[in-house]
């Protein structure tokens, strides 16, 4: 997808149908000149609806439509003829996408499935007409309920990638080659800082029929918690992914020091994502013989054991193909585990 045409965040006002008054009247023939109450009920204002389109992958549809109101509800009629109710309206959004009040923050509405519809903001109830008010006492009654009104307010609606396995690294640490490697998904490679400017999903195929989604999350900078870098605007997308597959480079200057950054900006973040499973893959191996494979290997696993992280290690090369299965059997082995926890 085009950097400019992903858009994971939007803030619009929304407003849902008053409900329609109900009617007043008394019933009139020619040969009953004095009929009783038949006013009917006000119709429902409109709601507005939220549904997941899985065909959907940003909210660029939107980027513009600052303002979304539901039609108001008809007034009854006579005849006990009910208005009719106002049209909803229906903002079809990408699966992920989380709904919420710009004012207090709180979580509204969630859409996870493909076709799943939420009543976001309801229609106004419609008025009673004064038929539903005659009574022995008071057989004509003139009185007849106004709708209800509708809700109204500014709205949040934030996108978070569902996808299985999430990448974290730090820019150019291989994320983009390895997404291509492993899956259909053909993100830009270059080699400087920030080329993944967008999150991109791919479909990794697995034996027997199997598959899972990997998500390639722009590169992550020391202070992204805080804001820095490009950071704080995509790490929301890691989120939702069940596993986490940490990528270093075979020639960073510390492998585990990149590492215990990268998992510094996650607690600070949110803590609760340090729960999900993870494994750390040093990748670009490539540059390395196999003598030093295993030095790195052994190495790495020393600091790890001392730092008290049992994080599962992998030594892989997206461009020579070296240990890809061996990756990807262990992704959805963890992603097994995963779904029974």
């Amino acid at each position: 997808m085009a950097n400019e045409n992903f858009i994971d965040y939007v803030k619009i006002y929304c407003k849902s149908g008053k409900g329609g008054a109900g009617a007043s009247h008394f019933h009139r023939e020619k040969y009953v000149p004095k009929g009783g109450p038949d006013g009917g009920d006000g119709g429902r204002g409109g709601h507005i609806i939220l549904r997941g389109n899985a065909q959907l992958w940003t909210l660029l549809h939107l980027r513009y439509r600052k303002h979304i109101i539901a039609e108001d509800g008809a007034p009854g009629q006579s005849n006990l003829c009910a208005g009719r109710s106002g049209k909803d309206e229906i903002i079809e959004v990408p699966l992920g996408t989380i709904a919420r009040d710009a004012t207090t923050g709180e979580i509204e509405a969630e859409i996870t499935e493909d076709g799943q519809e939420i009543i976001w903001l309801p229609g106004g109830k419609g008025g009673l007409g004064n038929y539903h008010f005659k009574s022995p006492t008071n057989q004509a009654p003139t009185y007849a309920q106004p709708g209800l009104p509708g809700v109204e307010g500014w709205k949040i609606l934030e996108l978070k990638l569902l996808a299985d396995v999430g990448l974290v690294g730090f820019p150019n640490a291989g994320k983009s080659t390895l997404i291509a490697s492993l899956s259909n998904a053909r993100p830009e490679i270059a080699d400087y800082p920030f080329t993944t400017l967008v999150p991109n999903l791919g479909l990794v195929r697995y034996k027997d029929n199997r598959s899972f989604v990997m998500a390639d999350i722009p590169g992550i900078i020391e202070g992204a918690a805080e804001g820095r870098g490009l950071g704080l605007r995509f790490l929301r997308h890691i989120e939702r992914n069940a596993v986490l597959l940490f990528l270093v480079p075979a020639d960073a200057d510390d492998i585990v020091k990149q590492y215990l950054i990268l998992l510094g900006e996650l607690r600070r973040y949110n803590p609760e994502l340090l729960t999900k499973h993870r494994l750390l893959a040093i990748t670009k191996c490539d540059l390395a013989d196999e003598e030093l494979r295993r030095l790195i290997e052994k190495d790495v696993k020393k600091q790890l054991r001392e730092k008290g992280e049992n994080v599962p290690l992998l030594l892989i090369s997206a461009v020579a193909n070296y240990n890809l299965e061996k990756l990807k059997d262990e992704l959805m082995r963890l992603l097994d585990v995963s779904a029974r926890s």
